[in-house]
């Protein structure tokens, strides 16, 4: 018997775990998992679809120190429909595109308020 590998949840880091979850919920249209207790949460989960991506609280002197960001991919089925979704709720940078790429996807990407980036694509 093996184990079977069935889901992963990463773990962003940011600089405000409220904020964040504003964020993911308001623009990104994913619900609120769980997060801790209290005013100023320092740990949350939100989920859409089949995916939840954990937020965690870093303190400002980790950001000096070159904390590097992270980058997701998120296979979606339906990438056409998502990018015009997050295009209508002003998510994107100047030079966000839809595009098939050399690797046989179709894809697009953009970096969150604390410079996680995130890919949304498909196979061709």
């Amino acid at each position: 018997m093996s184990a079977y590998l069935k889901q992963i949840h990463p773990v962003l880091p940011v600089k405000n775990v409220t904020e964040a979850i504003q964020y993911y919920v308001e623009k990104l249209g994913f619900k609120l998992a769980f997060k801790d207790t209290g005013d100023h949460p320092s740990y949350a989960g939100v989920r859409k679809d089949g995916i939840e991506i954990h937020l965690q609280w870093h303190d400002e002197k980790d950001w000096e120190n070159g904390m590097d960001s992270a980058l997701l991919r998120i296979y979606v089925d339906e990438v056409d429909i998502l990018f015009e979704v997050y295009k209508a709720r002003s998510v994107f940078h100047n030079n966000t595109s839809l595009k098939d790429t050399p690797w046989g996807t179709r894809e697009f990407g953009f970096y969150d308020m604390d410079n996680n980036g995130l890919v949304f694509y498909k196979d061709l």
